[in-house]
């Protein structure tokens, strides 16, 4: 913006009428736009309500005087800029007034030259501050920018170097049922068929999941915040995992309150994290050889304003150690099965949502997951939280 095109208001406090008429048509005519008071009180109550750019006052006024103005005028807004009208006595009282941060003083009688020269530098040391706090704010927020792309950067290097040797190990294991096959044809020994497609489908699964994972983590989304039934989202999420929940003879209950209500999420990222969670469940279950049979609990309650999901499992359990490092990036408890995004995405999207994750766990007991989601997340935290 050009400096002729800010716009530029100005108070003008004195206590003589004729003087502050001639003032005021000699600003209008520059272009400003005036108010005018005919004491310090009132000049106060009008520049706490219309905040000018610049203050013209006399020094010597009934009640509040123009130094009086100026300390308030600089403490509510320092950035507006103060001229000091003096008389030819009152230079002491004017050298006073610069100690007070006032931009400028000028004599009486006022020389409309002299008063234009004042208002135009009070002007433009104002703008080149607004100029200047603009400039500070971009900056600040380039810097932020920046340092966020780093991190995304780095985190991105560390993701492929840690999953580089992953990848290794998915290809080796690709080859090994391919190979499997190739021979199990050419001999027609249909067992062999049968292990190498096994092992070729549980590697393509293994890429696909890793591939979604890496793609989840590299790119940012905006939230699509919708009003959904707390039970009937709990219900479909259910739907997903109790399959092979039940495939793998685990024991599945539901446990929901029907009370609970609604809340208001992304459903599909939020369903995307407690699949996985369940998923895991299911993975602690099936380490866990020291029971003879495994259960997963999936309820859902209420806490206040908050809805609470919870998925227990009897499976091998973790020490405090583990549960410490869960949400870590690249840390996972399945080796090199896993790809050590679950869990880090999981929470990522239940902190979006201004929830949280809580895990209690023991080693051979089993673990529980608490999945904490607000039922109405502010308007403004929501605008604190639109993208993962």
């Amino acid at each position: 913006m050009k400096l002729e095109d800010y716009p530029c208001t100005v108070l003008l406090a004195d206590d003589e009428e004729d003087i502050r008429d001639v003032l005021r048509i000699s600003l209008s005519d520059m272009g400003y736009k005036v108010y005018s008071a005919q004491n310090g009180e009132e000049a106060l109550q009008i520049f706490q309500t219309v905040m000018p750019m610049i203050v013209i006052t006399d020094i010597k006024m009934p009640g509040m005087d123009g130094i009086e103005l100026l300390k308030k005028i600089k403490r509510e807004n320092p950035d507006t800029e103060v001229i000091m009208i003096t008389g030819h006595g009152d230079m002491e009282l004017a050298i006073k007034s610069l100690k007070y941060k006032a931009v400028d003083f000028i004599t009486k009688p006022i020389n409309v030259d002299a008063l234009e020269i004042s208002v135009s530098r009070a002007r433009e040391k104002v703008i080149m501050k607004q100029k200047l706090q603009e400039y500070t704010e971009n900056l600040e927020r380039l810097i932020q920018e920046k340092t966020e792309l780093q991190d995304h950067l780095s985190s991105l290097g560390l993701m492929i170097g840690s999953i580089s040797h992953g990848i290794k190990g998915l290809l080796t294991g690709l080859d090994g049922g391919m190979y499997l096959l190739n021979t199990g044809f050419s001999t027609e020994n249909s067992d062999r068929i049968r292990e190498g497609w096994d092992i070729v489908r549980f590697m393509v699964e293994r890429i696909r999941k890793m591939i979604l994972d890496i793609l989840f983590y590299a790119k940012k989304r905006e939230l699509n915040w919708e009003q959904i039934n707390a039970v009937g989202f709990a219900d479909d999420v259910a739907r997903v995992v109790e399959p092979k929940i039940k495939n793998h003879g685990i024991e599945f209950v539901r446990d929901f309150e029907e009370s609970v209500g609604g809340l208001e999420i992304d459903a599909g990222y939020i369903h995307a994290a407690m699949v996985n969670i369940l998923d895991n469940a299911v993975d602690a279950c099936l380490k866990d050889k020291s029971k003879d049979s495994h259960k997963i609990v999936f309820s859902v309650r209420q806490a206040e304003n908050f809805i609470l999901f919870d998925i227990s499992d009897n499976g091998i359990g973790m020490k405090q150690e583990t549960v410490e490092k869960l949400f870590r990036l690249f840390f996972s408890t399945k080796g090199s099965k896993g790809t050590g995004f679950g869990l880090f995405i999981s929470n990522q999207i239940i902190q979006q949502h201004g929830g949280s994750i809580s895990v209690k766990s023991s080693p051979n007991k089993g673990t529980t997951f608490t999945i904490r989601i607000p039922k109405i997340l502010p308007e403004s935290a929501k605008a604190d939280s639109q993208t993962i």
